[in-house]
This record gives C-alpha cells, sequence and structure tokens, in this order.
C-alpha cells in the first residue's frame, strides 16, 4: 500500500510540471518559431534574440525581394 500511495504521489508532482520547452517563442510576425534546429517542413530566416534560429514552415516562406535593375 505504501508503494501504491508513493507511485500516486509522483504522478501528480509529474503532472503538474510542464515538460521543458513546451512554450517556444514566436518569430517572424508570429509565423515561426525559435527553434535550436529547424524540422524538415521548416526553413531557417533568421536569428532570434537568443541566438536560436526562427524557422518557419515552408509554405509560409517570405517572397524573395529581388533587386532592382538598373537600365
Amino acid at each position: 500500500t505504501t508503494q501504491l500511495l508513493l507511485l500516486m504521489v509522483a504522478l501528480l508532482v509529474l503532472g503538474c510540471v510542464p515538460p521543458g520547452r513546451s512554450e517556444f517563442r514566436r518569430c517572424w510576425r508570429g509565423q515561426g518559431a525559435c527553434r535550436t534546429y529547424c524540422t524538415r517542413q521548416e526553413t531557417f530566416i533568421h536569428l532570434c534574440p537568443d541566438a536560436s534560429l526562427c524557422c518557419l514552415p515552408y509554405g509560409l516562406k517570405p517572397p524573395v525581394h529581388s533587386k532592382p535593375r538598373t537600365a
């Protein structure tokens, strides 16, 4: 019975502790996420303030600005 009580207490404590990095910071107008590594479905846009990568899903990739042509 003591082991069952300890198990229940341990499960209650683990349920209250949030997992590490459960909430990541947003970047690029709230569309991207600051991460250590981008996933396969994401592309790197720029660095976040904490030097992590701002990862953006490929479908939301910003348009590439071309240089104006001189005539």
